[in-house]
């Protein structure tokens, strides 16, 4: 036999009666509703996480976190603009003595026309330097001059390079604008002959020729398909040699990382998976962090999708660098990578455990403190879904002392954060076992817990609702239910979830009704004998002991 105090405070007999009075209460309310609750179908099966599998529990990144693509700055740009308009630095083949020469539009509008190829140069280069303005380039201003078609022609000029190149540069600017702009670029023909420029003999021409193609990828899923129909990825590949120049590397990995962008729909994986080679060569053998940033945005990017391309990704040896990477401090690096990790998780267990036996579980310590509130939501949503996997999995998460960190995150975080943590502890506690779900009580998750049954969101309710009921379930097989609910009260979680019967969201009223019909309703006081006595210590509940059960029940 053992004692358990309830909630390790005395009580005396006048509130033991009270108490009673409020179990007699409750009884008496759930009888009058409960013919309305059997109306609508079956209770238990449906509202608890018995009936959950990891599928339902797991959650890809298109129903957890729709906002994550609309953040500025939290992704690598689509499209980039040349705005470099010095003729001094190694990619301009012009002279110096031309680079100070600025023409009107109507006098780049006849300087394109002449048949002089010097005027023609020199007009060109002048479309080209306001168009690499920082601020409002007039794009459509020279695109309803007509010369775009013309810009096109003069990339076939294979022998007059500084013309190809001036042309090139020109319409990646204009390929950098919106869709209606890079639809202008692509309809007069460009594509094809940016392709063929990748094996120009003038690395600056197939170099501006890349950033084009990048541009014109990054622009949309229409658009990216359009690109890799021109059998654009060998080409690009065949340009990673190792002797190129940093610069260069960098626009070849960003355009192939634009190639992999966009999910609606994704890519063509029969084409983009021969880049996986490619892009885990870059992040384990360049320490360029830019180079490093883009590449992971590609493997983020191709491993948001089903397990069969999650285990493409993990197929080509990325795992152990991808958990090297989060321990980076550089949060252009934590960023996608964080992204690719959690992708991984979202798959089957044995994908989720090549993130765990690499390391990948040690580093969420730091990210789930970090400063920034997307990453710390980033990485609540990745121990999310681990703890949708096997007990094992969970309790490499315990070991680690992930779940301290998120009760924190639920305890201090912002909103958006809390969701992803709740959703943590749901799973956690749906997939655990009983010492797990012990632990994670006695970590002191049930007042972050209750005070989330305040939040107006009902889907987050009703993961808050189904935490609490797997919490009670747990403590109902050690025979402290009573102990539990008696602190659920304290905490302010029994008044909340008996408002929440009144929720207009069926989902939520539902849950709140089997709650407290299934567990404060008394009933489960008289099955399992759990009968208050009064002590000289206080108002205690004693309960043979379950042999499932560890040693020490419940304390808070």
């Amino acid at each position: 036999m053992q004692s358990l105090l309830l909630c390790g405070q005395e009580r005396t007999v006048g509130a033991i009666g009270t108490h009673w009075e409020r179990v007699l209460q409750m009884r008496l309310r759930a009888l009058f509703k409960r013919s309305a609750m059997y109306s609508q179908g079956s209770r238990l099966t449906k509202f608890k996480n018995k009936g959950r599998d990891q599928d339902t529990m797991r959650r890809r990144r298109t129903e957890v976190n729709v906002e994550l693509r609309k953040q500025k700055k939290d992704d690598s740009l689509s499209k980039r603009r040349n705005v470099n308009i010095s003729d001094d630095g190694p990619l301009s083949p012009l002279q110096p003595q031309n680079k100070n020469i600025a023409l009107s539009l109507e006098e780049i509008v006849g300087g394109v026309n002449n048949p002089d190829p010097y005027v023609q140069l020199m007009a060109t280069q002048s479309a080209r330097k306001i168009l690499s303005r920082e601020k409002n380039p007039p794009i459509d201003a020279l695109i309803a001059t007509g010369i775009v078609p013309i810009f096109v022609s003069f990339l076939r000029e294979n022998d007059n390079p500084p013309l190809q190149f001036e042309a090139c540069w020109a319409l990646t600017n204009i390929a950098s604008g919106n869709t209606l702009q890079t639809q202008t670029v692509v309809n007069a023909g460009a594509v094809p002959i940016f392709v063929g420029l990748l094996s120009s003999p003038h690395l600056n021409v197939a170099e501006q020729a890349v950033w084009a193609i990048g541009n014109i990828a990054g622009d949309g899923p229409y658009l990216r398909d359009l690109v890799l129909k021109y059998d654009v990825v060998p080409a690009l590949q065949g340009l990673m040699t190792p002797d190129i120049s940093v610069h260069f590397r960098r626009n070849i990995t960003w355009t192939l990382s634009n190639l992999c962008r966009n999910k609606n729909p994704p890519p063509p994986f029969e084409i983009v998976r021969t880049l996986l080679p490619t892009f885990a060569n870059l992040i384990n053998d360049t320490e360029d962090s830019e180079v490093i940033t883009d590449a992971l945005w590609a493997i983020s990017y191709l491993t948001d999708g089903s397990n069969e391309k999650i285990q493409e990704v993990i197929e080509a040896g990325v795992v152990p660098r991808l958990c090297e990477l989060l321990d980076m401090r550089e949060t252009s690096v934590i960023t996608p990578v964080l992204r690719a990790v959690g992708n991984i998780v979202t798959g089957n267990d044995i994908q989720t455990q090549t993130i765990i036996d690499n390391g990948g579980l040690v580093p969420m310590r730091q990210l789930l403190k970090h400063v920034k509130p997307n990453i710390v939501k980033e990485a609540c949503w990745t121990v999310s879904n681990i703890c949708a996997g096997n007990t094992s999995q969970i309790q490499a998460v315990t070991d680690t002392g992930l779940m301290s960190l998120v009760i924190d995150v639920l305890t201090e975080g912002d909103f958006k954060c809390q969701k992803e943590a709740i959703w943590a502890v749901c799973n956690y506690t749906s997939g655990g076992n009983l010492e797990q779900i012990i632990y994670l009580v006695r970590s002191g998750v049930i007042p972050p817990v209750c005070d989330m049954l305040s939040v107006k969101d009902p889907k987050t309710l009703a993961v808050v609702l189904d935490s609490i009921s797997n919490i009670l379930s747990a403590a109902s097989k050690v025979n402290a239910l009573e102990s539990v609910c008696c602190f659920i009260e304290q905490c302010g979680g029994l008044d909340k979830i008996e408002n929440l019967q009144q929720h207009e969201n069926v989902d939520v009223y539902k849950l709140a009704y089997s709650i407290i019909d299934s567990y404060f309703s008394g009933e489960e006081v008289e099955d399992e004998e759990v009968k208050p006595e009064v002590c000289e210590e206080g108002y205690s509940y004693q309960f043979t002991g379950n042999d499932n059960a560890p040693s020490g029940g419940f304390s808070f």
